[in-house]
């Protein structure tokens, strides 16, 4: 049924998760009990093989830069047709360096450095994912206040990263450039203009930070046509900072 269903959907649609090692996928994604260690090291070759997950999110990559040879090894482990989302690195893609604690200890002399993200991000995927690559995303964790009463500055700062960027095509013609945000701060008529100069689109997140996905929806009617990116974080019953125990109660 799932094979099925998987044929008659458009090819340009891919549902996927973030990761691919839950253990409680039992039944769901493989047939078995599996340690998440296993899952990490070896679920992703099982994970592509299920017909409805044509895509997958690089969640690591925003903890660390990855290299080229990681980035390749992932895609040697999945069909010709299956496609990643990236997530850019906090190294670039937070403006607040943080604690153990994930609390700010200081301002990222880095957030948005367009030397840097292609360096470490952007060349990396490309030549590791080659045309397995699908998006990548940048989603920018909550700025702090002072930068908020300063949004237009960091929209200039994403401008010019966004005009520093190789066109993704070239090597992989499904590539996108997505961003994603955590403050409604952000959605300006100046940052959709940017957006839409660069020819990167907005990443649609559903997160109890951002307004209702029905007020986010202006932007991508202003970006059409552009590819859809979307990444469903929290629902809105969970709170601002619920991800912990709502993953633990599902």
């Amino acid at each position: 049924a799932l094979v099925e269903l998987a044929a008659a959907l458009p090819a340009q649609l891919r549902f996927g998760t973030s990761s691919w090692f839950f253990p409680g996928w039992d039944g769901l994604v493989w047939a078995g009990e599996y340690e998440q260690a296993k899952l990490s090291k070896e679920g992703l070759s099982a994970y592509a093989r299920h017909p409805l997950l044509r895509t997958v999110s690089l969640d690591r990559a925003f903890y660390r830069p990855l290299t080229s040879s990681q980035y390749a090894a992932y895609a040697a482990q999945v069909p010709d047709d299956f496609r990643f989302v990236v997530k850019a690195p906090s190294l670039i893609a937070d403006a607040s360096l943080r604690g153990d604690d994930g609390r700010s200890v200081s301002h990222n002399a880095l957030f948005l450095d367009p030397d840097t993200t292609l360096r470490e991000f952007v060349r990396p995927a490309l030549e590791g994912l080659g045309h397995k690559l699908g998006a990548l995303v940048f989603q920018l964790s909550p700025l702090p206040g002072l930068l908020l009463a300063t949004i237009d500055r960091q929209i200039a700062k994403l401008d010019a990263l966004l005009g520093a960027l190789p066109d993704l095509q070239l090597i992989a013609p499904d590539a996108v450039v997505a961003v994603e945000v955590r403050n409604a701060e952000w959605l300006t008529p100046a940052f959709t203009t940017t957006l839409k100069r660069h020819r990167a689109t907005y990443c649609l997140g559903l997160h109890a930070k951002m307004p209702p996905i029905a007020e986010q929806l202006p932007i991508l009617r202003a970006l059409w046509p552009s590819p859809l990116v979307c990444r469903w974080n929290l629902h809105l019953k969970h709170g601002a900072f619920g991800y912990e125990s709502a993953r633990d109660a599902y």
